[in-house]
């Protein structure tokens, strides 16, 4: 084990979202189960922390001092989102990473995880999508603006190591879903969308559901709860520098790692799924006048599989485990 997290001081950069608020649940449940070591757990709110202002950033570290900072924070959406906001899903992704980013390296911290996603990667990338596919076609264009920020994100966590030593680690996590996702109509990702569509239309006696696209793209969903455990196992298990740790096909170190469930489901077999665990009966209508984006997005999740890390939460179960949640 590489690190032991009890007793280390960990600040989790956007705890009130989706993938913060779980890894929270998770280490409140494993490591911070009593009122002595719950202090050493640090999840400032927006009004407490504004991650966008450099200053207030650096004074925060200053003053709390954590030696381990989990980067969960970013402005999200889908399609539409990204496609109308390109200069907020550009320049505040890259405020907030560089803000946290660098305080953590001025301040001493001694390890950061900085939390991606899969749309670095190219649009038309060999499946399933291997780390080092990085940077090596065009991006798709639909989200291109929230990617180019994640990759810099990647870049200077990796610039970091090489330059000053400075122990910056990141993740790739695939499509997610689960507890306190985003179900706005227009800025949801897929998953959430679909979800929120049906039960929504099964509530109000629909006699249709209308969804984006032709439903034949291939998508890859993990629930949350599963990124959370891959965050703190990463953290207690994987050194970039280890002579046994993950390399790419050159043989150099992976200084980034995929996180997923390995296999993928279209759009159109995702709605029907949904549709069948909901209990909706009505129409399924496909607007083909919108996008569908990337074709096919599947990660190669054999390197972080190699240091003992698998997904546990299979499709059904956690889109049934979201669903009780609307009620």
């Amino acid at each position: 084990m590489l690190f032991n997290l009890k007793g280390e001081k960990i600040f989790i950069a956007g705890s009130r979202g989706m993938v913060g608020s779980a890894i929270v649940r998770y280490l409140k449940k494993n490591y911070f189960c009593n009122e002595l070591s719950i202090s050493n757990l640090l999840i400032p709110n927006k009004s407490e922390l504004d991650l966008l202002d450099l200053t207030k950033v650096e004074n925060w570290f200053k003053e709390n001092q954590p030696s381990i900072v989990i980067l969960a924070a970013a402005k999200v959406g889908g399609i539409f989102a990204n496609s109308n906001q390109p200069v907020n899903f550009l320049l505040d992704n890259l405020k907030i990473q560089n803000n946290v980013i660098e305080s953590a390296f001025k301040f001493k911290s001694k390890r950061l995880v900085f939390l991606g996603s899969s749309c670095i990667y190219p649009k038309f990338c060999p499946q399933p999508i291997k780390e080092e596919f990085l940077l090596t076609d065009q991006l798709e264009l639909t989200n291109q603006w929230y990617a180019i920020a994640k990759i810099a994100g990647i870049k200077l966590c990796e610039a970091l190591r090489i330059q000053h030593g400075f122990d910056a680690i990141s993740l790739m996590p695939t499509n997610l879903y689960g507890p306190n996702d985003n179900y706005h109509p227009q800025n949801s990702h897929v998953m959430a969308a679909l979800l929120k569509r049906f039960w929504e239309a099964k509530k109000n006696r629909k006699s249709s559901v209308t969804c984006w696209g032709s439903g034949l793209p291939l998508r890859e969903f993990m629930h949350v709860d599963d990124l959370a455990r891959a965050v703190i196992f990463c953290i207690e298990n994987w050194d970039p520098n280890s002579t046994k740790a993950p390399k790419d096909s050159c043989g150099k170190p992976t200084q980034f790692l995929n996180v997923g469930t390995g296999k993928d489901i279209s759009i159109k077999n995702l709605a029907h799924k949904i549709s069948k665990i909901i209990g909706y009966e009505g129409e399924i209508i496909w607007d083909k006048s919108k996008p569908d984006g990337t074709p096919k997005k599947q990660l190669d999740i054999s390197k972080i599989s190699e240091l003992g890390w698998e997904p546990q939460i299979e499709l059904d179960k956690g889109i049934k485990k979201t669903i009780s949640l609307f009620d």
